[in-house]
């Protein structure tokens, strides 16, 4: 007997199909789940395993986009005043496609939308937000955009910027989840970076710190020992340039003693104002004073150019106001750097003030083996007052005395001219103890003081302040004769300028070698006219000739006068 097979037998296996295509379904979406959840959880263990901040803020770029599948990832630093960025990490922009784009953002349009509202922002479309306003030349397209704020105890650090999911898709909820996960991980390892890296640079200034203080309690030289400040600034700063300067006693004015790094042979010997500069308000406030953009600060004199490709910049005093403030020093980074923070500013100034108690311990010490010196002095001083010359003063009064019963003529001129001899050397010695005691002269006496006052007294003549550089020892080189002739061709060389130059600016500069002296003075003028009148140069001439110098008078291509004035020095 035939069976017939009976309507409606196979619905129980379609649906049977149905059901296990939604389980096989289900099962790889919840593989998928767990694939994209293991995922992140290794994410967030390879971004807490950085740290180095840089390392660990590009980990997080290069993590971030992998998570979600985007095309590009940034990572934009929000700067000290929380409206711009400071600093842009990028995942998926080639280093040509960046050259061609050019300066990283500051934080304006949709970039600008997160920082404004620090919160998950997802578009379908970015040109559809009303804060967008396009992209710059050669800027990659980018549509979908999904950015998330990353909080470092509270506060916002940066924010996470996706654009251009894979595929065409659109970033969904799911994503959104994942990446907030991913940046909370992110403000943990960025914490303990910031903090690692913080013991680490805490650490280099301890040990610039004990270093400068082993150098000046040693001995060395000061010039050395500002060139250590000068340089452990420079490279714990991360700058380009770094620069001291020290007050010039008896002047309103610092010259910078010691400049390292970029163009700092420009810096050298420069002397600036205490007023309206960044190193003399530094000086003058005994408080750090920064520049977002140190070659375009109005507080930089703009001669003689330099900071070129430098942007910002700090300086802070050497001391404290309580304690007395003894130079100041400037640190420099590249315009493309960031902003020091206030961090990096109090470091420095710890720094600083710890240097000054260093060279105020060096100073005090190289005081009292000064003073016992000075004791040392006075001590054979009063020997020879009271033992050598009362000794010789008594045998010249017994040769004189024993001359009357010397009969011979020639045997009494040779006694009496021995009692002459005598009463010389009393003189002699006498003129030693003398030196001996006698004080050094007074410091205002100095070369460097003396031209720095000079161009201030000129300066209101001329209507407008010349800059002023000194190198060398020109205090100590150059003795007080070729001094005073220094002083005399700096103010007729000025007094030129002022009367017949025309001039808007002037540059002084003085230099010494230990060989020979070397006064410049130039100016941007109409130059020396021929045939004009030269009494003030023929002065000058003269008082090289004597010297055993001469001078140049010359009239650069650039236009204007240059009166180089040179003699040289007595070998001593």
């Amino acid at each position: 007997m035939a069976h017939s097979e009976k309507p409606g037998v196979r619905l129980p296996e379609l649906k049977l199909d149905e059901l296990l295509e939604e389980l096989q379904a289900r099962i790889d979406a919840a593989r998928g789940t767990r694939d994209r959840v293991h995922s992140l959880l290794e994410a967030v263990l390879s971004v807490g395993r950085e740290l180095e901040l840089e390392q660990a803020l590009h980990a997080i770029v290069e993590t971030a986009a992998a998570l979600v599948d985007a095309e590009y990832a940034a990572l934009g630093v929000i700067g000290p005043g929380g409206r711009t960025l400071s600093a842009f990490h990028t995942a998926g922009v080639t280093a040509e496609q960046i050259a061609e784009i050019g300066s990283f953002p500051q934080g304006h349009g949709i970039l600008g939308e997160v920082i404004r509202h620090p919160e998950p922002l997802r578009l379908e479309k970015i040109s559809q937000h009303p804060a967008s306003y396009g992209f710059p030349a050669h800027h990659p397209p980018m549509n979908t955009f999904l950015g998330v704020p990353i909080r470092v105890r509270d506060r916002v650090f940066g924010n996470l910027y996706l654009t251009e999911k894979r595929g065409g898709a659109q970033f969904d909820e799911e994503d959104e989840a994942v990446l907030s996960t991913l940046a909370v991980a992110a403000g943990v390892a960025i914490d303990n970076a910031r903090l690692y890296e913080e013991s680490r640079l805490r650490e280099r200034w301890l040990r610039a710190n004990a270093e400068i203080t082993h150098r000046l309690m040693s001995g060395s030289e000061r010039a050395e020992a500002l060139g250590l400040i000068a340089e452990r600034a420079r490279e714990i700063m991360g700058s380009a340039l770094a620069a001291v300067a020290l007050p010039v006693r008896d002047t309103r004015s610092l010259t910078v003693e010691i400049a390292v790094g970029v163009d700092a042979q420009v810096h050298q010997g420069l002397v600036l104002p205490l007023s309206g500069t960044l190193m003399g308000l530094s000086f003058s406030t005994a408080a750090p004073v920064a520049s977002d953009d140190v070659h375009q600060d109005e507080r930089i004199s703009p001669d003689p150019p330099r900071f070129h490709g430098l942007g910002p910049a700090v300086a802070v005093p050497i001391g404290t106001r309580e304690d007395g403030v003894r130079g100041v020093v400037l640190v420099a980074r590249e315009a493309v750097r960031p902003v020091f923070s206030a961090q990096e500013t109090e470091m420095l100034r710890g720094f600083a003030a710890q240097a000054a108690i260093a060279m105020e311990l060096a100073e005090r010490r190289t005081d009292a083996e000064q003073i016992a010196v000075l004791q040392d002095r006075d001590r054979i001083a009063r020997d020879l007052h009271d033992l050598a010359i009362q000794r010789l003063f008594a045998t010249g009064m017994t040769l004189q005395s024993a001359g009357r019963f010397i009969d011979h003529p020639e045997a009494s001129e040779r006694v009496l001219r021995a009692v002459d001899e005598l009463d010389e050397t009393i003189r002699i010695i006498r003129s030693a103890i003398f030196g001996l005691r006698a004080r050094a002269g007074t410091a205002d006496s100095g070369l460097r003081a003396r031209v720095v006052r000079m161009v201030d007294a000129e300066t209101p003549v001329l209507g407008f302040p010349p800059s002023v550089r000194m190198e060398g020892l020109v205090d100590t080189d150059v003795p007080h004769d070729i001094a005073e002739q220094v002083v005399a061709v700096l103010s007729e060389a000025l007094a030129n300028i002022a009367r017949h130059a025309h001039a808007d600016r002037a540059q002084v500069v003085l230099t010494t070698d230990g060989r020979e002296v070397t006064l410049t003075v130039s100016d941007n003028g109409v130059g020396i006219p021929p045939g004009g009148r030269r009494s003030g140069l023929h002065n000058m001439a003269e008082r090289a000739k004597q010297l055993g110098g001469h001078l140049d008078v010359s009239s650069p291509a650039e236009g204007g006068a240059l009166v180089r004035w040179r003699v040289p020095l007595p070998r001593g």
